[in-house]
């Protein structure tokens, strides 16, 4: 800062441009983070369905192969004849 003749403080232009631009960093580095844990959230969220998926499937493989064991198809006449 410089004093002016009344003594009283006053910004340069510099500084004032330091202090502008040090505000639009942080601006955007704040910006930057959050969108990045929106992100972060997303991707952890999309990971979780496709794992609850592949579960499902992995279910419902197990269960069919389990009910063919169960329940042996008898073969059919057509089957037989030929």
């Amino acid at each position: 800062m410089s004093e002016n003749a009344g003594g009283t403080d006053r910004l340069s232009k510099v500084e004032i441009r330091k202090d502008a631009a040090q505000s639009v960093l942080e601006a955007g580095i704040g910006t930057v983070g959050e969108v990045a844990g929106i992100l972060t959230g997303a991707v952890k969220d999309v990971v979780g369905a496709v794992g609850d998926l592949a579960t499902e499937v992995f279910e419902i493989s197990d269960a069919a192969r389990r009910a063919g064991q169960d329940h042996e198809v008898e073969p059919t006449r057509a089957a037989d004849d030929a």
